[in-house]
């Protein structure tokens, strides 16, 4: 990785790049690396399904599967951040698309763009829903509240609506709730680690925690317990998700060219080292397995901390993860608007107009800060009826995320033109690119297999249907309809000489 000189100023480089400074630059570097660190949040995503790898994998998917999916993910992470400091617009991956396709822009921009808006939609959803789970747990513990659907659902709403509000009262607000959702993060780690450390009467074999395998899926053939071990590595990806923000608020910070790639891959390497921290202290301090694999709280770390900790510490614990679900899902809302802002300031979605407007005293997409929040809340609808139907969602949000993360880096290996920004790979570009784009087709492969025998209405994995959705969706639309109006990424900064609104180059 080597660093250049910054060719000019941040609104100097947004000018280049076809646009004029609208969202209020106030983000500084760290504040960045917060949105995207807050996102990937190893105390919502780690949390809310560690259950997935207890029942597929075990200890070996929860320890050692987070460092290898966490390695897999610092080279897609760092061939993206290259690309971003080339690139640091609002519009992020589809804009990269467009930007580096030497052919078909529009159509490149068009289905990343729609896979990178239904993945942050349908993130956004998963991680509110999550943090749902981890209030009602909370509350049941604290105050003997039973657990229903709809009081999970109506907690979900009251959790999505304040961080609508949140985001809407203005950058500053944002930034000062980014940076401290960073060290909450961090610290809540540090003290949930320490009292994992000294308070159980009995750890696990560090055999136990590094190489256990269960196989809980139900599958029993020649190799299952490798097959569940694959499957449990889908933990750790859909943690991974949501470093792309630090492109998507890139307009809003300082130093953008450098500080934007610098948060995505520091939100990724710091993310999988505490992360690590942490999984080894929940994992280690396993007490009852089964039982706490199928706890009646419906969150298996939440009967470890009870078991392992006693009740009054262990409820703190689940405490100390409730807040840090609460920040993940208020910058993912941050996210999730401002890619929204940026389509739709290219007119990519139905309503445009009403979409691409910019709240002129906070400086904020307040429209589309609330688009995105009533989305999200009817994809977490049915799940007051089917729940399997919400896991396909969330799967295919990441398979969605994934897609348009490994676009345009295979579009810049494609390209020969490609002009590194400040912050870029040097020599390794190549080789990392390659290894980031194998390892995409791998996962989007195992997010779609079946996770549970025998496989019927309820146990059936709905992904696969749910991409041809998207996919057919999109499609469709394009040949119906987008391809005659749809022309890519548009410039909307001011210059006399331009007539209308110019669009990158389509061919």
């Amino acid at each position: 990785m080597s660093v250049n000189p910054a060719p000019s100023t941040d609104e100097e480089r947004l000018a280049q790049l076809g646009y004029q400074q609208e969202l209020h630059r106030r983000l500084s570097g760290f504040s960045n690396f917060a949105v995207s660190f807050s996102i990937i949040s190893i105390l919502a995503g780690a949390i809310t399904s560690y259950g997935i790898a207890m029942t597929a994998g075990g200890p070996i998917a929860i320890t050692l599967g987070w460092l290898f999916v966490g390695i897999m993910v610092t080279f897609v992470a760092l061939a993206m951040a290259e690309v971003c400091s080339a690139y640091p617009t609002a519009g992020g991956l589809y804009w990269w698309a467009a930007a580096l396709a030497k052919r078909n822009k529009a159509a490149w921009a068009w289905f990343v763009g729609w896979f990178n808006f239904l993945g942050e939609v349908a993130v956004t959803a998963a991680i509110d829903f999550g943090a749902a789970i981890t209030t009602s747990a909370f509350l049941s513990l604290t105050f003997d509240m039973e657990v229903t659907k709809a009081r999970t659902f109506l907690i979900f709403l009251v959790i999505i609506i304040v961080h609508g509000l949140l985001n809407t009262f203005g950058v500053n607000l944002v930034k000062l709730l980014s940076d401290v959702s960073a060290w909450w993060h961090l610290v809540g780690v540090a003290v949930i680690v320490v009292l994992l450390a000294v308070l159980p009467d009995q750890h696990k074999s560090l055999g136990d925690v590094f190489f256990e395998v269960h196989n809980a899926t139900g599958f029993t053939f020649a190799g299952a317990s490798v097959y569940a071990v694959l499957i449990g590595l889908l933990m750790a990806q859909y943690t991974y998700t949501g470093y792309d923000a630090s492109a998507h608020v890139a307009e809003e910070t300082h130093d953008a060219s450098t500080a934007a790639p610098r948060g995505i891959v520091l939100s990724v390497v710091v993310s999988v080292i505490a992360g690590f921290v942490l999984l080894f202290a929940i994992t280690w301090s396993i007490q009852d397995y089964e039982a706490e694999r199928t706890t009646a709280l419906g969150l298996p770390p939440a009967q470890i901390f009870i078991d392992a900790a006693g009740h009054n510490t262990g409820t703190f614990l689940v405490f100390i993860c409730m807040v840090a679900q609460w920040f993940c899902g208020m910058a993912s809302v941050t996210a999730n608007s401002r890619m929204s802002y940026a389509f739709s300031r290219d007119g990519a979605l139905p309503g445009s107009r009403i979409w691409k407007q910019v709240n002129p005293r906070t400086g904020t997409p307040t429209n589309s800060i609330w688009l995105c929040v009533t989305l999200s809340t009817i994809i977490v609808l049915p799940s007051l009826w089917n729940t399997t139907a919400y896991l396909a969602a969330t799967s295919i949000a990441v398979i969605g995320l994934y897609v348009a993360y490994v676009a345009p880096v295979f579009l810049r290996r494609m390209n020969p033109d490609f002009q590194p920004g400040p912050w870029n790979l040097g020599k390794w570009s190549a080789p990392v690119g390659w290894i980031a784009i194998v390892w995409v087709v791998i996962i989007c492969v195992l997010f779609v297999l079946p996770t549970a025998s025998p496989i019927n209405a309820t146990t059936f994995n709905y992904t696969i249907v749910a991409v041809a959705v998207v996919v057919g969706a999109a499609a469709i639309w394009w040949f119906a309809s987008a391809k005659n109006w749809f022309t890519g990424p548009r410039q909307n900064v001011l210059d006399q000489a331009a007539q209308g609104e110019p669009t990158l180059p389509t061919e």
